[in-house]
């Protein structure tokens, strides 16, 4: 069945079945592998994407759901690479092994335009994804750069 889908500003049509998980549909149909597999559970957050402007866990979400929504990946986040949170997250070099870092700058660009100068305890709340190194206070640090907020690291 054809899946019409709308993914970083351009159409889509798939080849699925409607209950396929959108992340096996960016990943194994689309190619876009930015977007990761960490749990299956939907509760690490490696697979986060935005949904209508929204940080939404891919992994268990029906492609079918999505249809006419707007999906943005970590691929369209920005198309040189240069979002202040990417460039905040290589400036303070936050990746250890950097698995889970795709979902982590999507979760945090969902929080930086619903609260553009998060506290601690924003980010803390709207950043619930998992890092199983933890550089946590480096990922804090760099919510804080990108929304104009230098903080140490």
């Amino acid at each position: 069945m054809g899946l019409k889908l709308r993914i970083n500003g351009q159409a889509h049509e798939v080849e699925a079945d409607p209950a396929t998980p959108l992340l096996w549909v960016l990943r194994d149909h689309l190619g876009m592998t930015g977007t990761k597999f960490g749990c299956g559970a939907a509760q690490c957050g490696a697979c986060t994407v935005h949904v209508d402007g929204v940080a939404t866990r891919s992994c268990l979400l029906p492609a079918q759901a999505v249809q006419g929504m707007e999906i943005t990946t970590i691929e369209g986040l920005s198309p040189d690479g240069r979002h202040p949170l990417q460039t905040a997250w290589v400036e303070l070099n936050v990746p250890q092994c950097g698995y889970c870092q795709a979902g982590m700058i999507m979760a945090a660009a969902a929080l930086l335009k619903a609260k553009p100068k998060p506290t601690d305890a924003d980010i803390s709340a709207g950043v619930d994804n998992l890092c199983r190194c933890g550089t946590y206070p480096r990922i804090r640090a760099a919510i804080h750069r990108a929304a104009g907020q230098a903080k140490p690291a």
